[in-house]
């Protein structure tokens, strides 16, 4: 099994849950405290040992990639102020010299042709993919967990986790073979965005994948499914038969920054994680308890 050193961000969406923030800037420069949420994600891709990384764009989004390089004038200024923790947190995650590329999605056609315009960047090898609007708090980088299994089944992985039943028809869900209760789980079957009555399980695909390169040659035809766009979950069934698709059921907790509730979770989540922010947030907690 060759290395997985490449991971794509498709970072190309409208953000359209968050107007009006999103009128002019990318959803994911959304912050979680201090860190705009493409920090964890592309943080998250170094830790578990990805050494390129691969941005699909879109209009607008310049936010990101200036976020990624030097500020000159940033790094002039605190270094005249003496501010060098500043600094040194500023260029923290600046990504090195033809580490990094950015491409575009055109047309806002799904999460399968976003990662359909990677084709070229990524090339014939396994590869990552993380969606910055599902943080993940974990000991462990929930990429680096699942590295270490597929490894031992190759095909195609995601994240998976239980959801509630009335909230299936907004995932993609897998039909398993053999116990829920294992870490690893093999797809016999994947539906996206099944009907509550229809869905075959409550295990739903997160936004981490690790996939074959083989996954271009079906993405190619641009089938259409759940929302007129080229869904990848659709990719994956239609592969079953010559890619095992296994899901794996992570250590860690999972924020849906995709939604305001999700992004406010995830705000006191890891504020409380943080020794500088715990006891004054476990105060306002306690204060606003006290006054409801």
């Amino acid at each position: 099994m060759r290395k997985i050193k490449k991971a794509v961000f498709p970072v190309a969406g409208l953000g359209t849950r968050f107007l009006p923030a999103t009128k002019s800037m990318p959803k994911e420069m959304l912050t979680v405290i201090d860190k705009p949420l493409i920090y964890y994600a592309v943080e998250e891709a170094k830790k578990s040992g990805i050494e390129e990384f691969i941005f699909v764009t879109g209009r607008g989004k310049e936010a990101i990639e200036d976020f990624f390089d030097y500020s000159y004038e940033l790094n002039a200024m605190l270094e005249r102020r003496g501010k060098k923790e500043d600094l040194d947190l500023v260029n923290a995650l600046v990504l090195d010299p033809g580490q990094v590329v950015y491409t575009r999605q055109q047309e806002p056609l799904g999460l399968g042709h976003a990662i359909w315009c990677a084709r070229h960047l990524v090339n014939d090898e396994p590869f990552a993919v993380l969606l910055a609007d599902d943080l993940i708090l974990s000991d462990v980088p929930c990429l680096k967990q699942m590295m270490s299994h597929y490894e031992s089944v190759g095909g195609n992985m995601a994240a998976v986790t239980n959801v509630p039943k009335e909230a299936t028809s907004g995932y993609g869900i897998l039909d398993i073979e053999g116990a829920l209760d294992n870490p690893l789980v093999k797809a016999k079957g994947l539906v996206e965005k099944p009907t509550v009555e229809d869905a075959p399980s409550t295990l739903a695909i997160l936004g981490r994948y690790i996939l074959s390169p083989d996954i271009f040659e079906e993405l190619e035809k641009k089938r259409k499914g759940a929302g007129g766009e080229v869904q990848i979950t659709d990719a994956f069934q239609r592969m079953l038969s010559t890619h095992p698709f296994h899901g794996y059921q992570f250590e860690g907790e999972r924020f849906d920054c995709g939604t305001r509730e999700g992004l406010l979770q995830a705000n006191i989540a890891f504020s409380l994680e943080r020794d500088d922010l715990r006891e004054v947030t476990l105060k306002i907690m306690r204060k606003l308890a006290k006054e409801l």
